[in-house]
């Protein structure tokens, strides 16, 4: 029989949040949203220092070659315009003095040392030395700056909430920085549809509106379900990586909210059996299934060290599954996926789970999946891969990976201790992710970012994904870090094509310029 005791858990919250609620969404939700948060003290109305993330932060401070991950950073584009005090003035012209953060070199009253959080990214991996940040609140304001840096031919950099992993967000010299973190109010919500209006600072699931970088604002934000009228536009930008424009709004469809939820963890033998177990569940589950995500024991170990919860099942296992169900009939979704899991541990999928009992619990099961970067993150410098591959392959480069850094002498492949005490400079190997759309959250941790681990790691891990049809990115984009990778998933003719739409929209090459294609 299916277990169904209580998490064993210490109280330990992760600030990672499910779905946002608000009085002006009432019961609809954005799923899968994030929450995270400017912190400041004022001084002069200035801030003292600039966070561009959480000041609780909890990535370490790691040191970085500047090197950036095996990718030599080219030199200053030497068209681009350098910043002065005339420049400062015109955007403080239509923009208060509170939202443009400007270094003393070039006319402001701010330290260098004070854009640091806009200047460096989440993980504190990549850096730059923006001299200037401008915070709009329009798309208007966006306009103007735009216009002026594409007639002057400053370099810009568009920044969301800086939580990028691939240095997508953050400068690499003295580009402008962006921040649209002021432009956050809800415009509208059909209550019909569920389509909602938003500026481009609050969570984004579908982008619309957006700023050619000779200022043109480009307004496609429609709330129909369907329109297939002319090219799409917007399909442009999704991915786009602030290279084409800068979005403003977005329309979003927010999910009705599910009155039954359920969620179930489950222990496996293995990837086989994880990946046998998924197929089952779309057939049992169908319509109510709303995630399936799998983790090696390593990270039940470390996750599990780190936020001080028991394992909820008896024995370790290899592997382990979250399953969710979202529905609106509460008896009739638990006593489907109650079935389903009782079918899977009598063909010896599954050797154990449990089906939590209520919220508290959910949010902690949830933990032991989303927990895993924090976790991770305590111990040292990640080097994160973010892949694409068929779901009978996820897995296998994990171990691949484990025998190519054991090979070399630089990791213990028999250390299991979620401590991660070892005398070698790779502390970690880890494997996780979202096997209904086949992505493999890689995750190597070591002692800090150094060459001879780099050099290791790629491009084996972009030959590999190549060799089994891949992705080098599923989710985290391409940012300084991946773009003269791209040739290992798109051909030269792509490129090719990628490139001279880069040049039809921003001709002077000002938008997020270094990153994203290869020179």
């Amino acid at each position: 029989m299916f277990s169904r005791q209580l998490l064993r858990s210490t109280t330990s919250k992760v600030n990672v949040l499910r779905s946002v609620e608000s009085t002006t969404l009432k019961s609809f939700s954005l799923l899968n949203a994030r929450s995270y948060s400017v912190a400041s003290q004022k001084k002069n109305n200035f801030p003292k220092t600039l966070l561009a993330r959480d000041s609780n932060s909890f990535f370490k401070r790691v040191s970085v070659p500047r090197r950036y991950m095996g990718h030599a950073i080219e030199t200053r584009n030497a068209s681009f315009k350098k910043l002065s005090e005339s420049d400062v003035k015109f955007f403080e012209s239509f923009m208060p003095k509170e939202r443009v953060y400007a270094t003393k070199e070039i006319g402001g009253t701010l330290d260098s040392k004070d854009l640091e959080g806009f200047n460096s990214d989440w993980l504190n991996k990549y850096s730059g030395n923006s001299q200037l940040v401008l915070l709009p609140t329009s798309a208007e304001e966006v306009s103007k700056i735009l216009k002026y840096c594409n007639d002057q031919t400053i370099a810009v950099v568009p920044q969301g909430g800086n939580t990028g992993l691939v240095g997508g967000s953050v400068p690499v010299f003295d580009e402008v920085i962006v921040s649209l973190s002021k432009m956050n109010k809800v415009r509208s919500l059909d209550k019909d549809s569920g389509a909602l209006v938003c500026d481009a600072g609050c969570v984004l699931e579908e982008l619309d509106n957006y700023v050619l970088p000779d200022g043109t604002i480009v307004n496609n934000l429609s709330t129909l379900r369907k329109d297939s009228t002319g090219y799409d536009i917007k399909q442009l930008f999704i991915g786009s990586e602030g290279t084409l424009g800068i979005v403003t709004g977005v329309s979003i469809l927010a999910a009705k909210r599910p009155s039954s939820v359920n969620v179930a963890v489950l222990g496996l033998e293995s990837y086989d059996d994880v990946r046998n177990t998924f197929k089952s569940s779309r057939g049992h589950l169908c319509e109510i299934l709303s995630a399936f995500e799998f983790w090696d024991a390593r990270c039940m170990e470390i996750v599990l060290n780190h936020f001080k919860m028991s394992n909820p099942l008896s024995e370790k296992y290899p592997f382990y599954a979250l399953v969710e169900t979202s529905g609106s009939n509460a008896e009739h979704d638990e006593t489907k996926l109650t079935s389903f899991l009782e079918l899977t541990m009598e063909e010896g999928l599954v050797k154990d789970g449990v089906l939590a009992q209520d919220k508290s619990q959910i949010a902690k099961m949830w933990t032991m999946r989303e927990g895993i970067p924090e976790s991770l993150a305590h111990f040292g410098a990640t080097y994160k891969y973010d892949i694409s591959i068929p779901i009978s392959k996820l897995y296998q480069i994990v171990p691949d990976i484990k025998n190519r850094l054991s090979e070399a002498g630089v990791y213990d492949n028999n250390s299991d201790s979620s401590s991660m005490e070892t005398d070698k400079v790779v502390k970690s190997v880890n494997g996780y992710g979202h096997i209904g759309d086949g992505n493999l959250h890689l995750n190597i941790v070591a002692d800090k970012f150094e060459e001879k681990v780099t050099n290791l790691l790629e491009p084996y891990i972009y030959e590999w994904v190549q060799n089994v049809s891949g992705s080098i990115s599923a989710e985290h984009g391409l940012g300084i870090m991946k773009p003269n990778d791209l040739k290992y998933t798109k051909g030269p003719e792509i490129i090719s094509i990628m490139k001279d739409m880069k040049h039809m929209f921003d001709p002077k090459g000002i938008m997020n310029p270094y990153k994203y294609l290869p020179a």
